[in-house]
């Protein structure tokens, strides 16, 4: 048995999510470059619904540019009138996402 509680996004596999909540988070994590410990600002999104089915899991956005582009989704929770595809590509500081905002009926 899989446990969704965090979801763990796949290259080149789209991602359907609804999000129902949000929160920044301040976390200590190990830098990778150097291996001693830093402090990161962790865009936090609460998710009910993945790929049509239902879960309580969290999407931990750490990269800028993903989290940049959730951004004016956030003020007043307005992302909960949408459900996000999300799409991941390519490794380490290649990586790139796409996000398409879809109005939910």
């Amino acid at each position: 048995m899989v446990l969704e509680n965090i979801i763990r996004l796949v290259n080149d596999v789209p991602s359907r999510v609804h999000i129902v909540e949000h929160v920044v988070e301040r976390r200590t994590i190990t830098d990778p470059g150097t291996g001693r410990p830093a402090t990161r600002q962790v865009l936090v999104l609460e998710v009910d619904e993945l790929d049509g089915r239902p879960v309580q899991a969290k999407l931990s956005i750490m990269a800028a540019n993903l989290a940049d582009k959730f951004g004016p989704y956030l003020p007043d929770g307005r992302y909960r009138a949408y459900t996000f595809v999300v799409t991941q590509s390519g490794e380490g500081f290649t990586r790139r996402w796409s996000v398409q905002a879809l109005p939910r009926p």
